[in-house]
């Protein structure tokens, strides 16, 4: 009787470890085929998340531009624009140019052109003639 009592016992135990078995395989198998659609989703968030940040940056840059250009139809600005970049005057004004200190006028008041760069051959030519210096025999 005992013997009885014993497979009986085994049984169980065997039939238990089956269910377990296949309930682990089971939850295996949910955590894998829910593992992609997760890593998906949050990274989809993610790139929520940026693309909400680049479009806050882009209308803070567009407002900024349409500020400037509110400013750029005002026909006082534009004069002062003018004025300042490029050194623009009104007719019947007088332009002046106010030097440097080290700036130091000729005679007459009146300051002199800057020299002009010495007119410099081909570079060609000048390689050219360090070739014909290194051929010549030295002294």
């Amino acid at each position: 009787m005992s013997g009885t009592g014993e497979d009986r016992e085994e049984r169980r135990r065997s039939s238990l470890t089956g269910r377990a078995a296949v309930l682990a395989l089971v939850v295996c198998l949910l955590a894998i085929s829910l593992a992609y659609p997760l890593r998906e989703y949050l990274s989809q968030r993610g790139d929520i998340r940026q693309y909400r940040a680049t479009v806050a940056e882009q209308e803070q840059r567009v407002a900024e531009l349409r500020r400037q250009h509110e400013r750029w139809r005002d026909p006082a600005y534009v004069e002062a624009q003018a004025r300042e970049r490029l050194h623009y005057v009104m007719p019947g004004e007088t332009s002046y140019v106010v030097l440097e200190a080290d700036d130091t006028p000729a005679p007459d008041g009146v300051v002199a052109a800057t020299k002009a760069e010495a007119t410099r051959s081909p570079w060609f030519t000048d390689l050219w003639s360090s070739v014909e210096t290194a051929g010549k025999p030295g002294r």
